[in-house]
C-alpha cells in the first residue's frame, strides 16, 4: 500500500474511510458509498492541491468549502526554493566555484528548515548565502518562502494584503522557479485566503499518516490490501472494541 488515499473527520477525530490507490476515480468510491443526505452534510473539505480533488468536490457536494492545507501550500514553495538551490550549485560547480559550490552545499538544509528550528551550524550557512550567490536569488527567496509561511497564520485581512505583496514580489523577482510558482498561488489565491478564513487544517492527518505507517509495518507479510486497510481501520478508526471479561 505505497500510495493511499485516507479520509477523516475532522469533528470526530477519526479515520472514517481508506482505499488503496490515489486519484478521482478513487475519490468517486467515498462519495458513491454516501447517502445524498450524508454529501449534503459537509460542508468543508481539505486536501493538497490536487485538481483531482477539486473536479470531485465539485461534482458530489458543489455547496461544501474547498480549502487547501496549510502544510501543502509551504511545500509549494519549499520544492521551488530547493530547485533554486540546485540550480545555482550546478551553476558553480559548472563554473570551478568551488566555494560557493560548498556553500549552496551546505545551504540545503537551512533555507528548507523553520528558523526556529535550525541549529547553530545551519544559522551560519543560512548567513553564509547572503550575498554567495549571483543577486542574492536563494536568500531573496528564502525570505519569500518565509513571508508565505507566516502569513497564513495571520487574520485573514492582514493576510490579504500580505499575500497581494507575496504575488506582486513573487512575480518580479527575476527568479525563473519563483516566477513560476506565483502564477500558481494567484491561480489559487482565493482557496489559500479560504483556508485562512475557515482555519481548518490537515495537520491531524499527517498525524494519522504516521499511525497508519506504523500499521503497515505491523502489517508485513498480509496477502491482501483489504486486510491492512481493515487494521487501519481498527486503529484509526475510533473504535470502541470491549474484549470479554475474563472469567473469574
Amino acid at each position: 500500500m505505497n500510495t493511499n488515499t485516507v479520509v477523516v473527520d475532522h469533528e470526530r477525530h477519526r479515520v472514517i474511510w481508506a482505499h488503496d490507490g490515489v486519484g478521482g476515480d478513487v475519490f468517486d468510491l467515498f462519495f458513491k458509498a454516501l447517502t445524498p443526505e450524508q454529501r449534503a452534510s459537509i460542508k468543508v473539505v481539505t486536501g493538497d492541491g490536487a485538481r483531482w480533488i477539486d473536479s470531485c468536490v465539485g461534482r458530489w457536494c458543489p455547496n461544501a468549502e474547498r480549502v487547501l492545507d496549510g502544510f501543502h501550500i509551504v511545500s509549494w514553495m519549499t520544492g521551488a526554493l530547493d530547485q533554486v538551490r540546485k540550480r545555482l550549485w550546478n551553476q558553480a560547480r559548472h563554473d570551478g566555484d568551488e566555494k560557493t559550490t560548498k556553500r549552496m552545499r551546505g545551504a540545503k538544509y537551512a533555507v528548507l528548515k523553520n528558523p526556529d528550528d535550525l541549529t547553530g551550524k545551519q544559522n551560519d550557512a543560512l548567513d553564509g548565502i547572503r550575498n554567495t550567490d549571483p543577486k542574492g536569488q536563494l536568500y531573496r527567496a528564502w525570505q519569500l518562502k518565509e513571508l508565505l509561511r507566516t502569513l497564513l497564520k495571520h487574520p485573514i485581512e492582514q493576510a490579504r494584503g500580505e499575500l497581494n505583496h507575496w504575488v506582486f514580489w513573487a512575480s518580479h523577482s527575476r527568479i525563473p522557479e519563483i516566477v513560476e510558482l506565483a502564477k500558481k498561488i494567484r491561480r489559487r489565491r482565493p482557496d489559500i485566503l479560504r483556508t485562512i478564513q475557515l482555519g481548518y487544517s490537515n495537520a491531524r492527518l499527517e498525524a494519522f499518516n504516521n499511525r497508519i505507517k506504523v500499521t503497515i509495518r505491523m502489517a508485513y507479510g498480509f496477502h491482501h490490501v483489504n486486510n491492512l486497510i481493515a487494521l487501519i481501520m481498527l486503529r484509526c478508526g475510533g473504535l470502541d472494541i470491549r474484549l470479554p471479561q475474563p472469567r473469574t
